[in-house]
């Protein structure tokens, strides 16, 4: 959608955006992307969480000047009816092979760092992002081996090998968190911090900086961790509350 508005911006076109519900958009949280790790998969200053709709980001991408050379998209949003920022949603039509239903998409701010790192978020099984696990048995009860699936994981991590983890298929659906405390519990089964950050520079790009990084090397706390995210996730929520369109 950047690149969209981005385009009509430059040719002068009008841009009209449709606008959905967010299956997240119930909760802001996570550290705010520093521009400094500007990627296809995180180019604003906002958290991983940022609780708005395709359309209130537009007008928030629009409004505060993150396109290129500072120009202005001649956007209009058509606005949703009967929708609140609590209102449940379930996706019609899953938006990824590896995002099959509501808990992974729920849970998918939780493990979606996990790719920079040795531990399989399940890619090449029937249940993608509601597993995690590594090759050794002492990681967890719970067994699961990824195999190659051409078009939804063609060389997953730990192809063809039995990795142990944490099963997560029960979890509670209706978390309102971007939850530390699975990365931080896995990270702390290797003495070997860079046996675990197996892509570390991916990692920064998905964290948005790479502070969290050195943070989880230092091993600290949930709560240490968290207090750092402030007060950019603070200033943030204040800024998000000029661009919504619908109530909280």
């Amino acid at each position: 959608m950047h690149y969209i508005m981005q385009a009509c911006a430059e040719n002068n076109i009008p841009l009209i955006v449709l606008d959905r519900p967010n299956p997240n958009g119930d909760y802001v949280d996570g550290p705010v992307l520093d521009t400094a790790f500007r990627s296809f998969v995180g180019m604003h200053p906002i958290p991983i969480v940022h609780g708005l709709t395709v359309g209130e980001l537009a007008l928030m991408i629009n409004g505060e000047g993150w396109l290129d050379n500072g120009l202005k998209c001649k956007l209009m949003v058509v606005k949703l009816k009967n929708y609140t920022h609590q209102t449940p949603y379930v996706l019609p039509i899953a938006p990824s092979p590896n995002l099959s239903d509501s808990l992974s998409i729920r849970l998918y701010p939780s493990l979606c760092l996990f790719e920079g790192t040795s531990i399989s978020v399940a890619r090449g099984t029937k249940f993608p992002f509601k597993a995690i696990g590594y090759p050794n048995e002492g990681f967890g009860s719970f067994a699961f081996a990824p195999l190659s699936i051409p078009g939804v994981a063609d060389k997953p991590l730990h192809m063809n090998k039995i990795c142990y983890g944490t099963d997560l298929r029960s979890a509670n659906s209706s978390i309102k968190s971007f939850d530390l405390h699975y990365l931080i519990e896995y990270r702390n089964k290797f003495t070997d911090f860079k046996q675990f950050m197996l892509f570390p520079d991916f990692f920064n790009l998905l964290a948005g900086n790479n502070i969290l990084q050195q943070q989880l090397e230092q091993n600290l706390p949930e709560e240490a961790i968290r207090k750092s995210w402030e007060p950019k996730l603070s200033a943030y929520k204040a800024l998000r509350k000029k661009y919504l369109l619908y109530s909280e």
